[in-house]
């Protein structure tokens, strides 16, 4: 499995190696080793597998859960295809405000590690492209919180050619300065914390 570090502090992009025969494809989307050697401990206990299925165009996020308790997250696609951005919405963090991006697909099977406190987003290039979760804390919708995914400051750069289709949560979603006023973003140094004990849970 190959690994990259993305942009944003505790994210990282990870590789299977893809098995393959007449009868199809075999792989690991998650490996624990590989994981934990490149963060320094295992994945957090997953509190609840989820999946989305969208259309193409469907823009999911920026999203983000309040801290404490926070949200780990570990996400591939399975079919279909998606560009997703990690979003830095941690307040003290040297990266916030800044982005990075990875495209998932069920070709280079690539899997993203959003950590505690990060923002997430997905659009969606293909019709029913689906996406699996892994979390370290089960959904309460009264600790979820969203940043508009048009975000001019932020400036994601979404492909060309798309109809983008937002929730209406998504479209009445403060920008990330409206957002810091308001006082609902992550502290980084909290989210640090939350994140290496809920992998270190398990040790």
């Amino acid at each position: 499995m190959q690994v990259r570090e993305l942009k944003i502090e505790g994210a990282y992009e990870f590789t299977p190696q893809v098995y393959g025969d007449p009868r199809g494809v075999f792989l690991s989307p998650y490996q624990e080793d590989v994981f934990t050697e490149a963060l320094g401990r295992p994945l957090y206990p997953v509190a609840q597998s989820s999946y989305s299925v969208s259309k193409r165009g469907v823009v999911r996020g920026i999203h983000f859960t309040a801290v404490p308790p926070g949200m780990g997250k570990y996400a591939y696609c399975t079919r279909g295809r998606a560009l997703d951005y990690i979003v830095d919405t941690r307040v003290g963090s040297p990266t916030f405000g800044l982005w990075d991006s990875v495209e998932l697909d069920p070709v280079d099977r690539r899997s993203v590690h959003i950590p505690i406190g990060v923002g997430h987003l997905f659009v969606a290039l293909e019709d029913e492209t689906t996406i699996s979760y892994l979390l370290s804390t089960g959904y309460e919708p009264q600790r979820e919180h969203a940043i508009h995914p048009l975000d001019p400051e932020l400036a994601l750069p979404f492909p060309d050619g798309l109809d983008l289709l937002l929730s209406e949560r998504d479209r009445t979603a403060p920008t990330l300065a409206e957002a810091r006023e308001l006082g609902i973003l992550p502290d980084f140094e909290e989210s640090l914390r939350l994140d290496a004990r809920s992998g270190a849970v398990r040790n």
